[in-house]
């Protein structure tokens, strides 16, 4: 009797899973308002690296922000 297997493909074969657009949306937003709002008028007379800084820290916080708006209404 022959042996039944699966076919190597479906064995090897990852879960690729990619990102919600509404997460990419949220980051980019809260990253856009970090900049121009704490960086460019909260912090208008510091170092140019920090206007930076605020914007990164905005789109990190966008990314938690997006997975919650993502459980809790779905995608856009």
């Amino acid at each position: 009797m022959g042996r039944l297997t699966t076919p190597r493909s479906s064995r090897t074969r990852k879960a690729e899973h990619e990102w919600p657009a509404v997460v990419y949306l949220w980051m980019f937003a809260l990253g856009i308002l970090g900049y121009l709002v704490v960086g460019e008028l909260v912090l208008m007379t510091r170092p140019h690296p920090l206007h930076w800084a605020a914007g990164i820290a905005g789109a990190a916080l966008g990314g938690p922000v997006g997975w919650i708006w993502y459980r809790w209404r779905g995608d856009v």
